[in-house]
């Protein structure tokens, strides 16, 4: 079928919206008439050549839409149906069937490198050639997605889906790195770098546990102040103080640093700053190869942590639903974050995150 979508021809070139032909569903997969996606710092990074994806190439990975088709094999959705749309994954390898989908065994293949389906196929193509797709199993940034039954979540009838298409990375990847690898204990301490989409999920994700100290790190005085009605109970603000200095004179040492600026030099600092047996969860993306130096003896001499996450170690299919309820009443008000703006505005909003002025742009579709 014929749709519109946002195509970023190369490197670092705009997003530019056109006509491209999606493929017919598979027997596992539907077609989803796209009515929001998230804007995130990922859909940059690919467009600026640090995140490794195929151009020319239709991003946006945080979807929410109608389902229109389904193939022979859906079993879960049918015509009609209102979803939410995460990463894709097999269903099948160890790390899926243990509840950690995002580690599943073929998840880069599915979600990133090769701009396609496993098997090569392309899932969107235009008379010049194919363009890549499949971006985190949906390629959102289109009027229409095709997306894997395994990928969809389904949304409740009472909430916006302009609202809900960000649940599908930066705010699951945010409250998850909390509540799904972090989970601070009664009285911790936990720091939050960077107050970005990400970060202030984690930072309405820290609210929701015992943690007696949450303290939210940024540059933005605005988003810091934002923190602080989201949940953070101390800011500081790293352009006009030393953040390490500071932290330790205010905590003594944090138990759990959640770092999502994907700065090299920050996650040195969210490091430097635990207490002894404190736990630095890694978030932020930087670009592909980036290493920083770490002194092993204080990881060993002082128990130290160093974890890795991807989206939070979430289960969409489980994960979801509880954010949603928790957004419902009232206890994650990720609404807050979001700016609208039209799909033809859609280099606007990415703009918006380059520059600051918007935290979780949403391009919303034609209806």
């Amino acid at each position: 079928m014929n749709i519109t979508a946002a195509v970023v021809e190369a490197e670092d070139a705009p997003f530019r919206l056109t006509e491209v032909v999606l493929d017919d569903p598979r027997p596992d997969e539907m077609v989803v008439r796209v009515v929001a996606a998230g804007l995130c710092h990922t859909d940059l990074s690919v467009r600026k050549g640090h995140t490794p994806f195929p151009l020319p190439a239709v991003l946006g990975h945080e979807g929410a839409g109608v389902v229109e088709a389904v193939g022979s094999q859906v079993s879960r959705f049918s015509p009609g149906d209102r979803v939410i749309i995460s990463f894709s994954s097999c269903g099948r390898c160890s790390a899926c069937t243990a509840g950690h989908p995002v580690y599943c065994g073929h998840w880069v293949d599915l979600n990133l490198l090769g701009g396609s389906r496993l098997d090569g196929s392309a899932t969107i193509t235009r008379s010049s050639g194919q363009v890549h797709g499949h971006f985190f199993g949906q390629s959102v940034f289109a009027s229409h997605a095709l997306v894997h039954e395994q990928s969809a979540i389904k949304a409740p009838d009472d909430v916006d889906l302009e609202v809900l298409a960000p649940l599908g990375c930066s705010v699951q990847t945010g409250v998850g790195a909390v509540l799904n690898v972090a989970r601070p204990e009664p009285g911790s301490t936990l720091v939050v770098f960077g107050a970005g989409g990400v970060g202030l999920a984690a930072v309405m994700g820290a609210r929701l546990t015992p943690a007696r100290r949450i303290v939210a790190v940024d540059i933005n005085p605005a988003r810091l102040a934002l923190a602080e009605e989201l949940g953070a109970t101390h800011t500081v603000n790293s352009a006009e103080d030393d953040p390490l200095v500071a932290l330790m004179e205010l905590t003594g040492g944090a138990d759990y640093a959640i770092e999502t600026t994907g700065r090299a030099a920050v996650l040195e600092t969210a490091i430097a700053c635990m207490a002894s047996g404190g736990t630095t969860v890694v978030v932020g993306a930087p670009p592909l190869g980036t290493t920083i130096p770490v002194d092993v003896t204080n990881l060993l001499g002082r128990g130290i942590r160093l974890v890795g996450t991807n989206q939070g170690d979430s289960d969409p299919s489980r994960f979801l639903p509880r954010l949603v309820d928790l957004h419902r009443d009232g206890r994650l008000p990720f609404d807050r974050l979001i700016t609208r703006f039209d799909f033809e505005q859609i280099n606007d909003a990415a703009a918006a995150v380059l520059d600051g002025t918007a935290i979780k742009p949403v391009v919303v579709m034609p209806s």
